[in-house]
């Protein structure tokens, strides 16, 4: 397992998120077991290995083990909860979030849009803004996506047992699901997706839930609840909402360039 060597700085935002470098040469962005924002590390480790099956660009992230020795030594680190393990997703550099690219006119990648949309529906991710990307330049005014942050999956970071039932059941209003739809080719290329997320065998959904370290604070009863509620939203919730982002959302957008 990787190594602490060095810490770079507090991340803003409220994610309690800092950027620190391994012994790999890397920097990862590391989230910290928070007081009052619980789920934060389950639902962004969930969610990572979840996207990383359907193939969507996220940045490799993994779990790490931050030394007390290490953390002491350091003001921001040295008052936070400890935990075993933290959540490290590795730190892109030369980015531009969506409120900083001013001027996109394509998308390198833009076939993996509208997986990202219809994971952000199946999870129920009501976080999807403009800082949850990231957008990198490769050409003139080309860019490639990186989703960040899924800290607000299930509906909240901190959701309890009761809220898996009442997740978010209708059309988001999200300025970063329009931008990424103006992007998208045919309103056909979202029939991919939702059957990915569809076949994704229920043992592997149980699996990646499993893993979810024991002192983050999620029970055995929640962890099955979760499963049934990916289980559930994907069969009988998910493909209604996707049919009515395309027919709210996406064919209304496509009208206006036309």
């Amino acid at each position: 397992m990787s190594t602490p060597v060095a810490y770079r700085k507090k991340m803003e935002g409220k994610s309690n998120a800092h950027l620190i470098t391994f012994d790999d040469g890397k920097d990862y962005v590391v989230k910290y077991f928070q007081p009052g924002f619980e789920r934060t590390l389950p639902n962004e480790w969930v969610s990572y290995c979840l996207a990383r099956y359907l193939g969507l660009p996220v940045p490799f992230a993994r779990l790490v083990e931050i030394p007390l020795d290490f953390s002491r030594n350091i003001p921001e680190l040295s008052l936070l909860t400890a935990s075993q393990y933290q959540f490290a997703s590795l730190y892109i550099p030369d980015c531009l979030d969506g409120h900083q690219a001013t001027d996109v006119q394509d998308i390198d990648n833009y076939e993996s849009l509208t997986g990202i949309i219809t994971f952000d529906y199946w999870l129920g991710n009501r976080d999807r803004t403009r800082k949850n990307i990231l957008l990198r330049e490769e050409g003139q005014n080309s860019y490639r996506q990186w989703i960040i942050d899924q800290a607000e999956v299930f509906g909240s970071f901190d959701w309890h047992l009761s809220d898996l039932e009442e997740m978010q059941n209708g059309i988001m209003k999200s300025a970063t699901h329009e931008f990424m739809a103006r992007f998208i080719k045919s309103e056909q290329d979202f029939a991919e997706p939702l059957e990915l997320i569809e076949t994704i065998p229920i043992f592997l959904i149980e699996e990646i839930v499993s893993t979810i370290p024991d002192d983050w604070m999620v029970s055995k009863l929640e962890k099955k609840a979760m499963v049934s509620a990916l289980v559930k939203r994907r069969k009988k919730i998910l493909p209604k909402l996707i049919n009515r982002f395309i027919k709210k959302v996406y064919l209304p957008l496509h009208r206006k360039q036309t």
